[in-house]
């Protein structure tokens, strides 16, 4: 019996999803390096399982390409509140999502009976260097200079369970993410590696990111690596609470409140649903 899985892009990230409350899945550690990363020909920036949760309503498991299990993704936890309504898992527009990072709040706009709509409130960032973690005297990682290859580059790091560096640049286009992208992923200052996100300013009200991310590479966007840039460039005193982040993948819309957590909003679509056979694969 194949498993059954959807594949779906919330501007930036691709993951495959799986029902692992109905499904047995078993070693999901192997099953992301099949999955994901185009070994299987899907395409996608990791595995995604839905699980039971003693206290929300789902648990997420997240997986990278290379097997390990990541602790949260701003898009993954967005189209996983798609993903437990398409499929019939509820029927809650506000539902309550269980990850390494924390828990998660996700509200539903829906209309016809489908989902136009997906806000996520993943929580506070946490700055302090022992919780990101980074090696750094600071009491919080705001601005530091870090030697990255050829270059001295001013970063930026916080965590949502998950740690995000932000790089500001002054213009993208010209960025060499392919050889930036992993000299600071791999910065002696990121014991565990970081997912970095480039930014470039706009306005006060707009921001364009390119995001590398740890054991990945570069992706089309993510959430997560959205909010980081609009949190560091509001504290730089930048931009504004509300901003609309601009990725290759699509524009989120991110609002940092003033209650210090931090939403971001946009859609999730579909890409397509199949049955994997492992025992084809091999």
């Amino acid at each position: 019996m194949g498993i059954k899985f959807t594949k779906m892009q919330a501007y930036g990230n691709d993951y495959v999803y799986v029902d692992a409350i109905h499904q047995t899945i078993e070693n999901p550690n192997e099953l992301s390096k099949k999955m994901s990363n185009r070994h299987f020909g899907i395409g996608a920036d990791g595995l995604v399982l839905i699980c039971p949760s003693e206290k929300c309503d789902f648990r997420m498991r997240i997986f990278n390409p290379d097997g390990t299990e990541a602790e949260m993704c701003g898009n993954a936890v967005r189209s996983v509140g798609k993903f437990v309504y398409y499929h019939g898992l509820t029927d809650k527009t506000t539902v309550k999502i269980e990850t390494l990072g924390g828990e998660k709040t996700i509200l539903l706009t829906v209309k016809d009976g489908m989902v136009t709509d997906i806000e996520a409130a993943i929580g506070e960032p946490i700055f302090t260097p022992a919780l990101i973690p980074v090696t750094t005297d600071k009491e919080e990682f705001l601005t530091q200079p870090i030697t990255v290859g050829d270059k001295t580059m001013i970063a930026s790091s916080l965590s949502w369970g998950n740690p995000h560096t932000m790089i500001q640049v002054d213009d993208l286009s010209t960025l060499d993410i392919e050889k930036y992208g992993p000299l600071v992923e791999n910065n002696v200052v990121f014991p565990r590696r970081t997912n970095v996100t480039f930014v470039q300013l706009v306005d006060r009200q707009h921001l364009k990111i390119r995001e590398w991310e740890r054991g990945t590479g570069e992706t089309i966007g993510c959430g997560t690596g959205c909010c980081t840039a609009v949190v560091f460039m509001h504290r730089l005193g930048l931009v504004d609470r509300i901003v609309d982040v601009e990725q290759i993948g699509g524009v989120l819309h991110v609002e940092w409140d003033d209650q210090n957590v931090v939403h971001m909003k946009g859609p999730s679509y579909v890409v397509y649903e199949g049955e994997y056979h492992p025992e084809v694969s091999r």
